[in-house]
């Protein structure tokens, strides 16, 4: 991800609920036919949030904003807390192709009560996982090994299973662009406390 420093109350990691509805307030017109045009200052708000998660910041702020507001809602909590939730155990499919991040993510999945399946690190073999166990919902890296992508797996998981899907990744560009995949978005680097609240959010939800 990129280094830019993000706009004032905005963090480049998870952003509170009330920062994203300020900026969904001050950015959805854009998405209507023949909405009001940007300040300059509210245009160079969008232009750096879009420098925060590496999209083409030469682009028109009607083009970006989409693409900026599909990561921010879905990774946002609905409000601040201290303390994740409790939540019944799940199936989770782990879709990992760093071992380091793989294990400690399994390590805090298995403590939390939830039953892992994996973690793999190709969509090929998660695929054929899935196949053979029913699975709750899959935490998903996009960038894996072999031919196959995170996205992929998340269009077939979804098509064919019905299965929710969190991205973890660091291509937010990527996750952006599929972000009607993603039923929550956790953008790297990120703690097993993030992991855990993104699925407490959508027990929630």
């Amino acid at each position: 991800m990129s280094h830019e420093n993000p706009p004032d109350g905005v963090s480049a990691g998870i952003a509170p609920a009330t920062d994203v509805a300020r900026l969904c307030a001050l950015y959805d017109g854009l998405l209507a036919p023949g909405g009001e045009p940007l300040s300059r200052s509210a245009e160079q708000e969008l232009k750096a949030l879009a420098k925060i998660f590496d999209l083409d910041a030469e682009r028109s702020a009607a083009e970006l904003w989409p693409f900026v507001r599909a990561v921010l809602v879905r990774q946002a909590p609905p409000q601040a807390t201290s303390v994740t939730p409790p939540v019944e155990p799940r199936t989770v499919l782990l879709v990992e192709d760093d071992a380091d991040a793989a294990a400690d993510l399994t390590e805090t999945l298995d403590a939390a009560g939830h039953r892992v399946v994996g973690p793999f690190h190709s969509a090929e073999a998660a695929e054929a996982a899935t196949a053979l166990h029913p699975i709750d919902l899959a935490l998903l890296d996009i960038n894996l090994s072999g031919e196959a992508t995170g996205v992929d797996l998340a269009r077939k998981l979804k098509s064919r299973w019905g299965v929710p899907v969190i991205f973890l990744s660091g291509d937010v560009t990527a996750a952006a662009q599929n972000a009607e995949l993603a039923a929550a978005m956790v953008i790297k680097p990120y703690s097993g406390r993030d992991v855990l609240d993104a699925i407490a959010r959508l027990e929630s939800a």
